[in-house]
């Protein structure tokens, strides 16, 4: 009786071994790992980081379409985005993230991240990412500002030939 029950346990191990490391992970795993991460204080620093960067390509856009644009009206337009900005939902962004990470880790990936970026390591990794993506952004600043350009004249040029077309379909309909 004991044999066999060793040659269970035996045979049993290895499906519990990885039941268990293929174990979903739960609501509050994710969220330890999003709390030793600091994604909600990230997610703000990133927010602000593009935002910083777009308003500039805004500006740059805004005075190119109209010269005569003050910079009063551009002051209350940043004001808008500024308050937008600030009443974004962090919390909710974030709870609406957690089945995504649950749908690509378990339980044991989760475990090993949350365990990494606890690490010094992890957390110098994390305190340098805003750093990291501020500098790349302002790094390919200029290529992005000459892509934006190029798409808002590939757009302008698109709506005046669909003008032209409609004005010719007008001109050439019975009357």
């Amino acid at each position: 009786m004991k044999r066999t029950f060793l040659i269970f346990l035996l045979l049993a191990l290895p499906a519990l071994a990885q039941t268990a490391s293929d174990a979903p992970a739960t609501k509050e795993d994710v969220q330890k790992l999003f709390a030793v991460m600091h994604l909600k204080e990230d997610v703000r620093l990133t927010l602000d980081s593009v935002m910083k960067q777009q308003r500039s390509i805004m500006h740059e856009t805004l005075k190119s379409e109209d010269p005569d644009l003050s910079n009063d009206r551009l002051a209350s337009y940043d004001q808008a985005i500024d308050a937008m900005l600030k009443d974004m939902p962090i919390e909710g962004m974030l709870d609406d993230m957690v089945p995504i990470y649950q749908k690509h880790f378990n339980k044991a990936d989760i475990v090993a991240m949350t365990d990494f970026y606890a690490s010094p390591t992890g957390q110098k990794a994390l305190h340098d990412m805003p750093a990291l993506t501020t500098e790349s952004m302002q790094a390919s600043y200029g290529r992005m500002q000459k892509q934006m350009n190029a798409a808002m004249q590939k757009v302008k040029q698109m709506a005046a030939e669909d003008q032209a077309k409609q004005k010719k379909a007008i001109q050439d309909s019975p009357k």
